[in-house]
């Protein structure tokens, strides 16, 4: 791997943002950004990455690639959550295991954000379906966690219907898949007005939330230690495997750079907003405490650090 891509973006802005709001809470700092805000921010980010993107996508044709690509990402977001659940129940209880699963096996739209910074930095473009792609591996990996607290916890009630709806209907994935509707169906002209927004100020604002991302992981750190060395290591080895297995494989679905760190960085992401919520009316009885800092506090700054230029090394080499 390149050191010196691996050095630019350890030296990337908005990730020294991040390291910033570890530092500000280790240390004790007042600095706080209000709720509502980092509400807004997140919401600013995935509705610009939605809107570009079915921009992007009404400038192309729909190809074979397209299908096969939303058919991958489908196939990734079932089969990871699968094997994960089989890892983790060897040492953790069913309830935790299938909701670590669904959320390894789920998206982070945020790291998905931050990889489009990267890509941009490096001049490299990306399909507007893979948006579209983001979106539809939500659902699946909520899916299959249920399935197997359905198949391997005794007293499970779990409620299909209610979780399916819930994971469909989520805020983000309603936010980003409308967003890519509405930028796909725009007139182009009337689109140009809104560009200063959409694009302009986009690194400024992903700056200032993963300072928030940052302030919010350094909270989490030492919550999850109390089960030994099984979570760390885990959240730090799995996403490094799936998403360098995916860079690899990836290529028989698309040639493009652009896309198969996409796919990479999909497959090795994990969802903190989409899944836990979903997983609160799944398995209650699971330890948000546990799966959240393991996908916030190690597995999103692993991949901003090392796996994007790691994903990026494998798709040149494969």
């Amino acid at each position: 791997m390149d050191i010196t891509l691996l050095l630019s973006n350890i030296t990337n802005p908005t990730l020294l943002f991040f390291v910033l709001g570890v530092f500000a809470v280790r240390v004790k700092s007042d600095l706080e950004i209000p709720p509502s805000s980092a509400k807004f921010i997140s919401l600013y980010l995935l509705f610009a990455i939605g809107f570009k993107g079915g921009q992007e996508l009404s400038h192309s044709a729909f190809t074979p690639e397209i299908l096969w690509s939303l058919l991958f990402g489908l196939a990734i977001s079932a089969c990871i959550p699968a094997y994960s659940f089989f890892i983790l129940k060897r040492r953790l209880t069913i309830s935790d295991s299938a909701a670590i699963a669904a959320a390894y096996g789920s998206v982070s739209a945020v790291t998905f954000v931050a990889a489009s910074s990267f890509l941009e930095a490096r001049q490299l473009n990306f399909g507007g379906h893979m948006v579209a792609v983001m979106a539809f591996m939500e659902t699946p990996a909520i899916i299959v966690g249920m399935l197997m607290l359905k198949l391997y916890e005794s007293d499970s009630n779990v409620s299909f219907r209610q979780t399916a709806h819930h994971s469909f209907t989520n805020g983000s994935v309603l936010l980003i898949l409308g967003s890519l509707v509405i930028g796909l169906i725009a007139d182009e002209k009337q689109a140009e007005g809104i560009k200063p927004f959409t694009t302009d100020i986009f690194k400024g604002f992903l700056a200032i939330f993963l300072l928030e991302m940052g302030m919010v992981s350094g909270r989490n750190l030492a919550s999850f230690f109390k089960y030994g060395w099984f979570a760390p290591v885990f959240a730090a080895l799995m996403p490094l495997v799936n998403g360098c297995l995916v860079a690899f494989i990836s290529g028989s679905v698309t040639q493009e750079a652009g896309n198969r760190l996409m796919f990479a960085v999909l497959a090795a992401s994990a969802s903190y907003i989409a899944v836990p919520a979903a997983m609160k009316m799944a398995a209650p009885k699971a330890d948000p405490g546990l799966y959240i800092p393991m996908a916030l506090a190690v597995t999103f700054p692993l991949n901003i650090t090392v796996g994007m230029p790691l994903y990026l090394w494998v798709v040149g080499m494969s």
